[in-house]
């Protein structure tokens, strides 16, 4: 296995150069299970765990090994496992905060080039939810592909295709059918040899599918959607990265019928330039797009060059991440003052000693 072919590039190389213990070797984790790692390497597949002082260390999420990173271990190859020191900076990353009330991040894949975002078009079919997910994938650093499936049950892809467009502006779109093998020739520029592909989407939309159509062969379990509303099981439980015979790889993600947003404060430009743009033309810079005269925003929704769920959803994506930087803000104050409680103790243990 020649490292390159998994995505090894020179931004990687400059990186590791600068750990000089002879034995040490890198790899990219494929899989990750209740920190255990599945890692591949230029000699094979290794299982690894993070060292006791990597992990004393780690302060956070994005501390620990990710599906689609570059780590730097100390391999056994007798034993066909290794330790892993550190992981190579990576180059984009893409977050999602986790289910529920924590305020924690979820790195769903990282070093990932292009993001598939996987929208059925069938009941499931919904523009909202794809600028949430344009929203989170600009932020990550990742190109999005709009990926279209289940082509075969939709009447009149044409329309539905402009629909996205007018939400998506700039980015590829494509409409394809795993099961009749439809264009399934327009995504494979997007896996050329070394190029990472994250699927994201909800449960049933397809991802499974397509990773199937693409490897030529039977990677992933499918199985059917619901009747009646068109939604599907948790085919995928894991995030799992699958070398592709194009020479690419790529990474299956669960369905997320839930993407809480996690710092996503430019990806909210990138998605809604459109709205920004309109806001820059208001007569007041500080115009609140409600009852002000001259109001770019008000005047384009009642022309209807601007549709009002559009405007509505990037209202609704603001309060979202204000909620979020608000939560995190107290909760860094909480973090900071048990530190100093820390610190304070520590001096006074001192003290007494004395």
């Amino acid at each position: 296995m020649n490292l390159h072919t998994l995505g090894w590039n020179q931004h990687f190389e400059q990186h590791f150069t600068t750990f000089t213990d002879p034995s040490y070797i890198a790899g990219r984790v494929t899989l990750e299970h209740k920190r255990i790692y599945r890692v591949m390497t230029e000699k094979g597949e290794l299982l690894a765990e993070i060292t006791g002082k990597m992990r004393y260390q780690a302060f956070g999420r994005e501390d620990f090994p990710a599906v689609g990173d570059w780590v730097v271990m100390t391999p056994r190859w007798d034993e066909k496992k290794a330790t892993i020191h550190a992981i190579l900076p990576r180059f984009s990353k893409f977050s999602r905060k986790v289910a529920g009330n924590a305020l924690e991040e979820q790195i769903v894949a990282a070093n990932v080039n292009t993001v598939f975002l996987v929208n059925a078009l069938n009941l499931d079919f919904n523009l909202r939810r794809i600028e949430r997910y344009l929203l989170v994938t600009w932020e990550s650093g990742a190109n999005p592909v709009i990926v279209l499936s289940k082509a075969d049950l939709c009447e009149d892809i044409e329309a539905k295709i402009a629909e996205v467009e007018s939400i998506a502006i700039g980015v590829p779109i494509y409409a394809i059918s795993s099961v009749h093998n439809q264009g399934i020739e327009q995504l494979l520029p997007y896996v050329d040899p070394g190029q990472t592909v994250a699927l994201l989407g909800s449960s049933g939309v397809g991802k499974s599918s397509l990773v199937n159509s693409l490897s030529n062969q039977h990677l992933q379990e499918v199985q059917e959607v619901r009747t009646g509303d068109d939604r599907g099981k948790h085919t995928t439980t894991h995030r799992e990265m699958f070398l592709l015979p194009s020479g690419g790889l790529m990474i299956d993600t669960p369905g997320m019928r839930e993407l809480q947003l996690w710092d996503a404060d430019e990806g909210l430009s990138d998605t809604f330039t459109d709205i920004e743009e309109l806001a820059r033309n208001c007569r007041f810079f500080d115009c609140k797009h409600d009852t002000e005269p001259g109001c770019a925003i008000r005047s384009a929704i009642e022309e209807g060059s601007l549709p009002e769920e559009r405007y509505k959803s990037y209202q609704k994506l603001q309060r979202e991440m204000a909620f979020l930087a608000r939560k995190e803000s107290k909760q860094e104050q909480a973090a900071q003052k048990d530190r100093w409680k820390q610190i304070t103790k520590s001096v006074r243990g001192v003290s007494k000693k004395k």
